[in-house]
């Protein structure tokens, strides 16, 4: 199930909580950063975990928020890592996991603290870190809203 959406409309730029959502096939979320970029910055979209959010903040006394990972959709109940090379439906939506959204430095740096170094973060969403996906049919994306696969 979807439990938060977040956009940005540049990068680097705070990233906001929504409801709802189009996505357009082959392009992304309308409004978002990314939107009808691919090339080096991979598919359209992104999904983590509450449930990983939830374990990092208690295995390392954290305190990030849903949005601090930077990804735009926030799932409850939902392994990710099975969606890569599958068709998934959200709504009339529909999407292609493509590949793992594995950490970067940037992540890295952006959560670390006095507490967790940059390298800590990396290694610790190291599959973990949620999915990259294609928008593949256009529709509305909304807060809760399950997700279904379809292969």
């Amino acid at each position: 199930m979807i439990q938060a959406i977040f956009v940005a409309k540049k990068a680097k730029q705070a990233q906001m909580a929504i409801e709802a959502v189009k996505v357009d096939a082959g392009k992304g979320i309308v409004g978002d950063r990314y939107y009808g970029k691919k090339g080096n910055d991979g598919p359209n979209i992104t999904f983590v975990a509450q449930e990983e959010i939830h374990a990092f903040n208690q295995h390392f006394e954290q305190h990030i928020t849903l949005s601090d990972t930077r990804r735009n959709v926030v799932t409850h109940g939902v392994s990710l890592n099975d969606l890569v090379g599958k068709r998934f439906r959200i709504g009339d939506a529909e999407f292609y996991g493509v590949e793992l959204c594995e950490p970067c430095s940037l992540l890295g740096r952006r959560l670390a603290n006095d507490n967790i170094s940059a390298a800590q973060v990396v290694k610790a969403w190291l599959h973990k870190g949620g999915l990259r996906a294609d928008v593949i049919r256009s529709g509305v994306l909304r807060v809760g809203t399950p997700v279904e696969l379809l292969d």
